[in-house]
């Protein structure tokens, strides 16, 4: 019988992660079908998608409750088009508050598998009994992540993380500098302010006012690395009247980051793709003051940073919420910047976090493990 998987992502890093996941399936066995929720990357991959995921950003409770109609006509679209077809099983890609209620309505009726896992060992705990009732295989990318859904019995499989078989350049470092008319000699500072729209809103601003206070003490190139799926407007209406000129590029994350002498990175999978370039960063993260507080209080883990969470310990700086100032941020940047032990210190910790990761081949190791799930 043909094998048809349905797969569903509703961010911009799990719709890359399932775009290289269903590649990485299909290498394996061309014939099989897949269709589901996602975006550009997974259409890419020749999956067919129902509904694109960039009406699906959300920031905090009051976002989520502002989409709820959104969300609730598309669980019943999948869960009339579970009663329809005949799919050899689901895939969830990260997307957990959503992935997790629907696995719930799907009540075991098809094998469900769970790929990219929900933080549940950071924050929500509860949800653990959610994932041992109704997720039939957990594919986890932190080693950590399997000693926990080990000790509640449940079970689990550890690929490594995807992003090591991606990040990567496209580009030499002259050619990059070249083509976008980069000087050499200035420092590059680049900024990552987030994949979704809010988090541009709360963040960029608090970048520009570090990199106004950079400015006055070195001579520096300013870069905003960004993505595919947010509009060129949204940083020009932030960055108007800035006596500063910042190079906006786009799609290119990998390669800014080659060029990069320093990042200043919001939280999330932008502070790995940093960590695996092995570039010194500081990671920043604001969100609406009634979100945090609303979010803050379920969070049982001492950082914020993926990076930090995989080291155990603290070793890149966190400026959250109200600690979250240009002027302690500038002056952490230009301390390491002045200071070539410092910097050898962090490319050390940075190397550590790397090999923590696991081994490269993510994908493929997880396409095989679901595949034979399924068979």
């Amino acid at each position: 019988m043909e094998k048809q998987i349905l797969i569903i992502a509703g961010e911009a890093s799990g719709d890359l992660n399932a775009a290289n996941l269903i590649r990485a399936i299909r290498e394996i066995n061309p014939a099989i079908k897949v269709s589901g929720i996602g975006g550009e990357f997974m259409r890419q991959a020749g999956v067919k998608t129902y509904f694109d995921i960039k009406d699906f950003a959300v920031m905090g409770l009051f976002d989520v409750l502002k989409k709820l109609p959104l969300f609730i006509s598309l669980k019943n679209f999948i869960l009339k088009k579970i009663e329809k077809e005949k799919f050899s099983a689901i895939i969830f890609v990260d997307f957990s508050g959503f992935n997790l209620r629907l696995a719930k309505e799907i009540n075991n009726k098809i094998p469900t598998i769970y790929y990219v896992s929900p933080q549940v060992w950071a924050s929500r705990s509860g949800r653990i009994k959610t994932i041992k009732k109704y997720i039939s295989k957990m594919i986890v990318i932190f080693k950590f992540e399997k000693e926990f859904y080990k000790k509640h019995a449940i079970d689990v499989d550890f690929v490594g993380h995807p992003l090591l078989d991606i990040t990567r350049p496209i580009m030499a470092k002259e050619e990059f500098l070249k083509k976008y008319n980069l000087p050499s000699d200035k420092v590059n500072i680049l900024l990552m302010p987030g994949s979704r729209k809010a988090e541009i809103i709360n963040i960029l601003p608090i970048m520009l006012e570090t990199c106004q206070l950079i400015k006055k003490e070195i001579p520096a190139q300013f870069i905003i690395a960004k993505p595919k799926n947010l509009e060129l407007c949204l940083y020009q209406d932030i960055l108007k009247g800035s006596n500063i000129d910042f190079k906006i590029i786009e799609g290119l994350t990998y390669d800014c980051l080659n060029i990069a002498h320093f990042c200043l990175v919001t939280s999330g999978t932008a502070t790995l793709e940093t960590a695996i370039m092995q570039k010194p960063f500081v990671i920043i993260y604001k969100m609406g003051t009634l979100n945090y507080l609303l979010y803050r209080p379920q969070v049982k883990v001492p950082y914020i940073g993926i990076v930090n969470i995989v080291a155990g310990k603290k070793i890149v700086p966190e400026f959250i919420q109200n600690d979250a100032h240009p002027k302690p941020i500038a002056d952490y940047v230009l301390h390491v910047l002045h200071d070539p032990a410092m910097l050898g210190e962090i490319n050390k910790n940075l190397s550590q976090i790397r090999l923590l990761l696991g081994d490269p081949g993510a994908s493929i190791k997880a396409a095989k493990i679901i595949l034979d799930f399924i068979s």
